[in-house]
């Protein structure tokens, strides 16, 4: 009887982990990500080996930098997960103050919106017609929620990459991933979005150009 006991104690427990692994899970889901991605017709450096540099400047985000050389710690999120990708592609960050023929910019962007509300223009990374790209101009901010209290809240989570050559400055391969999670969920973490849009846009890499997917 004891050792049943014990039994029925031992799975108890491991049936109310598994479902707080679950529920955890759930929590912390990030909802499907709309990529698009542009690149030239033969995009050059795509070799395993290939090295880059981050243009720690961003892609005009303003929220990017707070002050002239300290990026935000949301900035690092995105950096850290888009250079993961990188590297599983085969590119290798150049040492501290190396040459590398690709430079990478990235940029972000989170903006409030009541649910029901549509989504605001996407981010434009900036490229005008090098890549067949997203139009000239940045068009990264800072969304302002000016809503009441009692509405439900969405938050427009955006990310923009662009590789170019760093020798000409030309574009090479550009893509924004777009997704929308609940304000203050788990996923709106910016460790968690960052991993997930970053993921999401490097699905396939370079990808189709000029198609829009949706990555789950």
């Amino acid at each position: 009887m004891a050792h049943d006991a014990g039994m029925k104690l031992h799975l108890s427990a491991a049936m109310l982990s598994g479902l707080a692994l679950t529920l955890g899970g759930c929590a912390t889901a990030v909802p499907p990500v709309e990529v698009t991605r542009f690149h030239t017709a033969a995009p050059s450096g795509w070799a395993a080996g290939t090295r880059y540099v981050v243009d720690a400047a961003a892609l005009g985000d303003a929220s990017a930098m707070v002050g002239a050389t300290a990026p935000s710690l949301e900035w690092n999120s995105y950096r850290t997960a888009v250079e993961r990708q990188l590297q599983l592609q085969g590119f290798v960050a150049a040492e501290n103050g190396a040459r590398a023929p690709l430079k990478v910019r990235i940029g972000f962007d989170r903006a409030d919106r009541q649910e029901g509300v549509g989504r605001r223009s996407p981010v434009s990374v900036g490229v005008g017609g090098s890549t067949g790209g997203y139009g000239s101009g940045v068009g990264l901010g800072i969304g302002i929620n000016l809503g009441g209290g009692g509405s439900r809240w969405l938050e427009d989570l955006q990310l923009a990459v662009r590789i170019d050559d760093a020798a000409t400055g030309q574009a090479l391969w550009e893509g924004r991933a777009i997704t929308a999670v609940r304000s203050k969920a788990p996923a709106a973490q910016p460790s968690l979005a960052a991993a997930k849009l970053a993921d999401a846009l490097f699905k396939g890499f370079p990808g189709e150009s000029g198609r829009t997917i949706t990555v789950k």
